[in-house]
């Protein structure tokens, strides 16, 4: 079957931070008192980020709150790594709004070199959706960066109430998109909740991994038709 939609992942595949987010981190926290290095941060972060289970929530039922209080968790839990005591709450409340705000703001994200030529390609021939573990931030940082023009649809994961790998962010694209699993493509950077999640669902999937297979690589593997044909 010929290749009709492609999926495409947000944070690491279009856009990622434009300052380290322990270094956004560091700064924002020194407004309130706390001492803490970039660094010893970003590596907590990594660590919060990797053993903090992704939130799902029952079907049709999405989140009220739009994940912040997950974000929320997942703050209080970077700085109690950090500083080896939790934060008081009124000043985790302060905090947390600060970087809440600060990561909705275009500015604060930067779209990769390859994004906007790969984007211009596709858009000609194929039907274009982003499928994010984001939450509704997501839209005004891709139309801040002009991106919103390129996509039908933004499917995020605090309104489908689950998030990638689950099979229902994957079912909710190919329903936008209108196609089969066989003619639909999903791209992101992330291994299990991109490659494994759409391929359990039957959809391809395409590893980005700058610089050596960067979306440069995806145009020249879709115009030799590497994702078309029988399945």
């Amino acid at each position: 079957m010929a290749l009709q939609t492609l999926f495409f992942d947000a944070a690491g595949t279009l856009i990622r931070p434009a300052v380290p987010v322990g270094q956004t981190y560091a700064q924002h926290a020194l407004r309130h008192g706390i001492v803490a290095e970039p660094e010893a941060i970003m590596q907590a972060f990594r660590m919060a980020w990797r053993e903090t289970a992704a939130p799902q929530h029952p079907a049709d039922q999405p989140p009220a709150d739009d994940d912040r209080g997950w974000w929320r968790a997942l703050v209080s839990d970077v700085f109690g790594r950090v500083l080896g005591a939790p934060l008081k709450e009124n000043v985790l409340d302060d905090l947390f709004s600060e970087l809440y705000l600060h990561y909705a703001q275009p500015q604060a994200w930067s779209v990769f070199d390859d994004v906007v030529p790969t984007l211009e390609e596709f858009s000609r021939e194929h039907r274009l959706l982003v499928l994010s573990n984001f939450d509704r931030r997501l839209r005004s940082i891709l139309g801040g960066h002009d991106l919103m023009r390129f996509f039908g649809q933004v499917i995020i994961s605090s309104e489908v109430g689950a998030a990638k790998p689950h099979p229902r962010m994957f079912q909710a694209a190919l329903a936008a998109g209108g196609c089969l699993p066989q003619e639909a493509l999903h791209i992101g950077d992330d291994v299990k909740c991109d490659l494994g999640g759409a391929q359990s669902c039957g959809i391809h999937a395409f590893h980005v991994k700058r610089p050596e297979n960067g979306l440069g690589v995806l145009v020249q593997k879709v115009r030799s038709g590497a994702y078309s044909g029988l399945h």
